[in-house]
């Protein structure tokens, strides 16, 4: 069957009427805004590199506009669904796609590994396509790269400012340990920035679609993941202070000042550095050395 020319959730008509006939309301809690620009929902499906013998994983379908567009690219879509209230609405207007499962669930609290096996055997890459609820981004994006998922893309609309973060470079205001964790795992690629006029409710920020193309191997080296981390979370403590003092403040102690200045200098870093100054092959190098202290 041909659903190409089936009449679009997304537009404005069609998404009032959706709401209104389902008696639907917006909770505030769950940071529900509903994309209504058929337009951008094609950029997004675009920017995940689609074609029938791949899967897209969806987060937050909402009343299904982005899975409608992904249905019509991608061999299955599997969409995750926390709002028990529109699973029956995403069903009923989901029917006529065969290659569309919905699924009640906190994408936080799933076996996505167990899951993607599942959905996905049929399928050889799988993308995360997503309009995410805003509170929640960035614990989801770290499950999604943490979990060593099979993931080839991520694509997800975002706050504008945390996608800023996640693509920052070295010396700018920007960059932090968000920078660093994302750019580990991923290639990131800011795809477009979005007014808050094309959704309903609209919300306070704008927004940006950001693309995070799974790297095969980590951007660096290193001896323990944990701990570089740990490492990078530290020297981010406090912004204004130097490396130096936020490693003693917040991973060493004062004990440890002057080996810490030394092993410092033999990574070519010089104390006196700020954390968003260090690129991820310096925080590889010192991080590398710090775990034998």
């Amino acid at each position: 069957m041909d659903n190409t020319n089936l009449e679009r959730i997304s537009s404005l008509k069609n998404t009032k009427e959706i709401i209104k006939r389902y008696g639907f309301s917006f909770k505030k809690s769950l940071g529900q805004n509903f994309l209504i620009d058929q337009n951008i929902l094609e950029k997004i499906v675009n920017a995940a590199e689609l074609d029938q013998n791949k899967g897209a994983l969806e987060i937050g379908p909402g009343i299904g506009a982005l899975t409608q567009s992904l249905a019509q690219s991608a061999g299955k879509v599997t969409a995750i669904e926390l709002d028990q209230r529109l699973i029956p609405i995403l069903n009923d207007l989901l029917q006529p796609y065969d290659n569309v499962e919905v699924i009640h669930g906190d994408v936080l609290k799933l076996d996505l590994n167990s899951m993607i096996k599942e959905q996905f055997k049929d399928q050889v890459e799988i993308s995360v396509v997503a309009n995410l609820p805003y509170y929640v981004t960035t614990p989801i994006i770290m499950a999604l790269l943490e979990k060593q998922l099979p993931i080839e893309n991520i694509v997800v609309m975002i706050q504008k400012e945390v996608a800023e973060r996640m693509v920052a470079s070295p010396g700018g205001k920007d960059y932090g340990s968000l920078s660093i964790a994302v750019q580990y795992y991923c290639e990131p690629e800011m795809v477009l920035t979005v007014p808050n006029t094309v959704f309903i409710p609209q919300p306070n920020v704008d927004s940006a679609v950001i693309r995070l193309k799974r790297r095969k191997k980590p951007i660096v080296q290193v001896e323990d993941s944990v701990f570089f981390f740990k490492v990078v979370q530290a020297s981010f403590g406090h912004r204004r202070k130097t490396i130096i003092n936020n490693l003693i403040s917040n991973l060493f102690t004062k004990d440890d000042k002057q080996e810490l200045i030394s092993i410092l200098q033999s990574c070519d870093i010089d104390p006196s550095r700020r954390g968003e100054t260090l690129s991820i092959e310096e925080y590889a190098r010192l991080s590398n050395v710090l775990l034998r202290l």
